[in-house]
């Protein structure tokens, strides 16, 4: 696929999608989905990518979805639309190597909602966060009513969804919707560090902690911790005594 909307590049490890329609506001349209949706099987069928970033083009991350692709939208068209943008950002949640979002402005509505597909959040001072459906006699239809009260608690949760009230950076990582904030200026060489951290780790760890942890989220606890279990004792003679006799020896591993 030749994309449109979205720029990919790769930086030795690292794989940065940016979404780039800004007089858009960088909106998510039908178009949009379809070329995440093929970017992720690009990058997760690159086996040198260890971390993947999106980020936004000019003042937003993404503003929301497109309101003039949906307005004519009869009920099992709009059912088939929010199916659509579920589908896409669940595959983020189920790519093997962590997804981060740097959230470079406004990041409301459909743009909280990938973001929120993302596995953490780095945010700039200037950027924005909202789910504003209900403005519109709507509500999110990409799962954020779902994923929004696991990142926050119900009650932040509803209070957001139900007063379609912006907040600011600050705010948001108060909540726990973002993990750090920086200025715009050094927000993707901060992001870029973290996921240079990243890559710099021992990368099935990394993949089985991603897939322990979503896991777990979606199980029991016992069920988790048996996973877990599982899982750690797979690194066992494999990549973990590579790290463990690198630490004793006093130096780097050899991944």
């Amino acid at each position: 696929m030749d994309y449109e909307i979205l720029k990919i590049e790769f930086t030795g490890e690292i794989a940065q999608v940016k979404i780039d329609r800004p007089k858009a506001l960088n909106a998510l349209n039908t178009r949009f989905f379809q070329e995440m949706a093929e970017a992720v099987k690009e990058v997760s069928g690159n086996d040198k990518i260890k971390v993947m970033i999106i980020t936004g083009e000019g003042k937003a991350f993404v503003a929301g979805a497109d309101i003039a692709e949906m307005v004519d939208k009869d009920q099992q068209a709009g059912s088939e639309f929010s199916r659509l943008g579920q589908k896409v950002f669940s595959s983020l949640e189920k790519m093997e190597i962590p997804v981060i979002a740097a959230i470079n402005g406004f990041a409301l509505g459909g743009g909280l909602e990938l973001a929120m597909a993302c596995d953490f959040r780095i945010a700039s001072t200037k950027a924005k966060f909202g789910q504003p459906e209900v403005n519109l006699g709507m509500i999110p239809g990409y799962a954020g009513t779902q994923r929004l009260p696991r990142l926050v608690g119900v009650g932040d949760a509803l209070y957001l969804l139900t007063t379609a009230e912006m907040i600011d950076a600050q705010e948001a990582l108060r909540i726990g919707l973002v993990q750090k904030v920086y200025e715009p200026e050094q927000l993707m060489e901060e992001v870029m560090n973290i996921a240079r951290t990243i890559a710099s780790k021992g990368p099935k760890a990394i993949r089985k902690v991603k897939y322990v942890t979503r896991q777990g989220m979606l199980s029991d606890f016992e069920s988790g911790s048996r996973l877990e279990s599982e899982e750690f004792g797979s690194l066992f003679k494999n990549e973990g005594e590579e790290g463990m006799r690198a630490f004793l020896e006093k130096r780097k591993p050899n991944w």
